[in-house]
């Protein structure tokens, strides 16, 4: 009887609730009160206080969470504890997230007699039959703190340093995949270059090279300079680039920065001027405040510090050598750098705070959708006949000749497009959206291989119509690594290019690549004014394919929409996670480079891949569901700190204190000691059903323990969703619960 469903529509809570743990940082009011929320039935009424999650395995949540019956011949509520499991479904864009197919397994009413318990639990299963519950993902995301979670780093992942390059003057990177590689640009007199994000161009058959901006110019007899600014450009070339309309919001230009080329995996460290030392944390460090990259200096050590791609590096000096330091092994220093602090965005890759356990928890979170079979659609083009390389100590082989993700298993072809998977018979197809994938086999797959992001890409059930996916960060290239997150596995993929193809590779280094708590990961290209277009579209025409996903690097212009924008000290990369939410959201906000439509760029935060262009067709509107849905609604007029402990009862945390449950009474629970209440003793495994599908009801005894460490944690995570992004605000007068 209570083995309850939760519907679609629940499944979307769950999904909001997750993502929108940080898409709160730019809509701070939107799903803001959601919980505790109401059922009604022809008793009375059913209230149910936020979920408190215990493991997050793919789109599979189990957790628990306290209840309140107000039935209409009772004075009093009646509160219980009920556990579940549950399908989730996820989406980043609008921080929703709903809980589908819950199946409760273990019910427990601290203040019942036997009776009681039957006629509470008819009740309660008539409500949950076909209910639906919705609120934020910034909510689920917190509550997920006080979770099990799998702590395992990533193995075989690459953290050799970059060629690191410092600069007092205006300086942009200008970074090639290797040896520049030039291709003929159609109707021209001129080649670009492939291999780089910036547009770099050559006369044919002259060794006159240009580089531009859309407005600065530059001019260099090798590719890799020297470069000199160039005042005015041929015309014939200049005629070449597009007219779009953004640029007229582009800044005008002030000082045009120098340019440093490089072949190798490499970043660059700017300042504006000499390097800026500012004391924080009570004079333990420095960082340095005219720059866009995290630059400190530890002042017990002398050691510096600089964070790129999430990773941190230390030096004695700007000379090097320069060695990985994980963030779990950061000076102790690093945890006390206030949040409201310059560089309180840091704090994110700093393992063991708040904000970077949030961003590991996000790193953890699936993307779902369900993709109607009928509209999605896959074609692969090859550079020649389809040609496979083996994947090292596996039995997968990947196809080297094409911008796609296609695997060669067990005589079967795979390919993922933008988080969904396809199958086919033959590398050319037909491609039909695959409904079961060798799992075992991909997992297979190591971060040295370029295909090893397609591992965060999971099939989770079909019908004949429509095929429930979902992926990770880590197909975007985006991982949780000892307690913080990083981008990038840290090996470099040699590009694929022959004849007039390039296929690049995802890269660690050379795009400034920089991770904040409020917008996510960004791509800058280094400090500079004005900002620099990433891969500027030339017209004529060139062989490129662009990957379909989460490689749109090089080759034909930079697809992913990032600009250099530079304003003041702050741009949109780096920089960001170097500074306050509130002056970093104010610049990122007055820039008219970061508006799009009018609205503010939000970064990956709201990267849903299948919610973007082409892919919206591929989407089944609204998942399948049985029956009538009974949307349970919010009850902003109760308190949302009732909580369900690990044992059955139920507590609340008022006026600082916890409270227990007992005789229809709340009774303070005292720092150490038993609690003189019900209990569940159960000797069935938790979550597991009964063995006729029912539920188990928990057994009592009269007096338990109180686990004051785990409901601390599940107060905070709770408190954390409540609050702005990074969780240091206080919560303020709570309303009291009946």
């Amino acid at each position: 009887m209570m083995n309850t469903r939760f519907n679609a529509q629940t499944l979307k809570f769950v999904n909001k609730w997750f993502i929108g743990c940080f898409l709160l940082l730019f809509s701070l009011s939107g799903l803001a009160n959601d919980w505790p929320q109401e059922l009604s039935g022809d008793k009375g009424t059913i209230v149910i206080y936020q979920p408190q999650p215990e493991k997050l395995v793919g789109n599979i949540l189990t957790g628990r969470a306290a209840m309140a019956l107000e039935l209409k011949e009772n004075s009093s509520p009646v509160f219980g504890v009920f556990w579940f499991s549950a399908e989730i479904a996820t989406d980043r864009g609008e921080n929703t997230v709903t809980i589908s197919q819950l199946k409760v397994t273990e019910v427990a009413w601290p203040e019942s007699d036997k009776k009681g318990e039957k006629e509470f639990s008819q009740f309660v299963e008539e409500q949950l039959v076909n209910s639906s519950f919705t609120a934020s993902l910034s909510k689920l995301t917190a509550s997920l703190t006080s979770a099990e979670q799998m702590k395992a780093s990533l193995a075989n992942i690459k953290n050799d340093p970059p060629a690191i390059l410092f600069s007092s003057t205006l300086t942009v990177l200008l970074s090639f995949d290797g040896e520049p590689v030039f291709r003929d640009i159609e109707n021209s007199n001129y080649q670009r270059a492939l291999n780089t994000p910036l547009a770099v161009v050559k006369r044919q058959n002259q060794d006159k090279f240009y580089l531009t901006s859309g407005h600065l110019w530059y001019q260099a007899s090798n590719a890799l300079g020297p470069w000199s600014i160039l005042a005015n450009p041929p015309a014939d070339l200049k005629a070449l680039i597009p007219k779009d309309d953004s640029q007229s919001d582009s800044p005008q230009v002030l000082t045009a920065p120098n340019i440093i080329a490089t072949t190798e995996p490499t970043e660059l460290v700017v300042s504006d001027g000499k390097a800026k030392w500012t004391s924080l944390v009570g004079g333990k460090l420095l960082y340095v405040e005219n720059t866009e990259t995290p630059w400190l200096r530890e002042l017990n050590s002398g050691d510096m510090y600089v964070l790129l791609s999430g990773r941190w590096f230390s030096s004695k000096s700007e000379q090097g050598p320069w060695v990985f330091v994980r963030g779990d092994k950061l000076p102790q220093s690093f945890k006390e750098i206030p949040p409201e602090s310059a560089i309180g965005g840091l704090r994110t890759s700093i393992a063991g705070t708040d904000e970077a356990e949030q961003a590991v928890l996000d790193a953890q979170i699936p993307q779902t959708a369900a993709i109607k079979r009928s509209e999605a659609k896959l074609t692969v083009y090859y550079d020649g006949e389809p040609t496979f390389e083996k994947i090292v100590d596996t039995q997968v082989e990947f196809a080297i000749n094409t911008s796609a993700q296609v695997l060669k298993i067990s005589g079967k072809y795979y390919a993922v497009d933008n988080g969904v998977w396809f199958v086919a018979d033959t590398a050319k197809g037909p491609w039909q959206v695959a409904d079961n994938i060798p799992k075992e086999a991909i997992a297979q797959i190591p971060p040295s291989s370029p295909m090893y992001n397609t591992t965060y890409v999971t099939v989770y059930d079909s019908t004949p119509e429509v095929v429930y996916v979902g992926y990770t960060p880590g197909y975007l290239w985006s991982y949780p690594y000892y307690g913080v997150p990083i981008y990038g596995t840290g090996w470099y993929y040699p590009p694929y290019y022959v004849g007039g193809w390039y296929y690049p590779r995802p890269p660690t280094w050379g795009l400034h690549v920089g991770y904040n708590p409020w917008t996510g990961w960004n791509v800058g290209v280094s400090w500079g004014s004005p900002f620099f277009r990433v891969g500027v579209v030339w017209g004529g025409g060139y062989h490129h394919h662009p990957r379909p996903c989460c490689g749109r690097y090089y080759g034909g212009g930079y697809r992913g929409g990032t600009n250099i924008n530079i304003n003041g000290n702050v741009n949109i990369g780096n920089s960001v996670s170097i500074a306050n939410r509130a002056h970093a959201q104010k610049n990122i906000t007055k820039n008219p480079a970061n508006r799009a439509g009018g609205k503010l760029a939000q970064g990956n935060r709201q990267n849903n891949l299948y919610n973007q262009g082409i892919n919206k067709k591929r989407n089944a509107v609204k998942p399948p569901s049985t029956g009538k849905i009974n949307s349970a609604k919010v009850s902003p007029q109760r308190a949302n700190n009732v909580y369900a402990d690990k044992k059955g009862g139920v507590v609340r945390h008022e006026n600082g204190q916890w409270q227990n449950r007992s005789n229809k009474n709340w009774q303070t629970i005292p720092k150490q000691g038993a609690i003189s209440s019900p209990s569940r003793v159960s000797q069935q495994p938790r979550n597991q059903p009964s063995r006729n599908n029912q539920p188990s009801t928990m057994q009592r005894q009269n007096n338990r323990s109180f686990d004051h460490k785990t409901m601390n944690r599940d107060l905070h995570g709770r408190q954390m969703g409540n609050m702005s992004r990074g969780g240091h605000q206080p919560m303020g007068n709570a309303r009291r619960s009946k």
